[in-house]
C-alpha cells in the first residue's frame, strides 16, 4: 500500500503565502518525480509544479516567480511554498507522485495521488 496525504491548504488573503506538504508513505522504492496539481471547480485539473528526484523542477506558467517546489528525498515529502497568491490561485491542490513500490511479484512503477487540500484566496 501507498498513501499520499495533504497537508497546509487554508483561506489567505491575497498577496498572503500559504505552504503545502505532502508526505508519501508505505512500500515504496524509490519516487521519480513528485508534482502538485490544482483543480478549481468548473476546470480540468491542470500542473501547477513537478520535481524530478534529481532536482530538476517544471513550473506553470500562471505561477512562476511566485510559487517554489521542493523536495525532502530521504523522507518522501514535497512542499508547495506559494507566495503572493491570488483569487485564481483558489483550487483544490493534489499531490501526484511517480515511484516505484514493491509489489508480489517484486516490483512496479506506479503513478499515485493524495485526496487533495483546498486552498482558499479571497478577502
Amino acid at each position: 500500500q501507498v498513501q499520499l496525504v495533504e497537508s497546509g491548504g487554508g483561506l489567505v488573503q491575497p498577496g498572503g503565502s500559504l505552504r503545502l506538504s505532502c508526505a508519501a508513505s508505505g512500500s515504496i522504492v524509490t519516487i521519480y518525480a513528485m508534482g502538485w496539481y490544482r483543480q478549481a471547480p468548473g476546470n480540468q485539473r491542470e500542473l501547477v509544479a513537478a520535481i524530478t528526484n534529481r532536482g530538476n523542477t517544471n513550473y506553470a506558467d500562471s505561477v512562476k516567480g511566485r510559487f517554489t517546489i521542493s523536495r525532502d528525498n530521504a523522507k518522501n515529502l514535497v512542499y508547495l511554498q506559494m507566495n503572493s497568491l491570488k483569487p485564481e490561485d483558489t483550487a483544490v491542490y493534489y499531490c501526484n507522485a511517480d515511484l516505484l513500490r514493491i509489489v508480489p511479484t517484486g516490483t512496479g512503477r506506479m503513478d499515485y495521488w493524495g485526496k487533495g487540500t483546498l486552498v482558499t484566496v479571497s478577502s
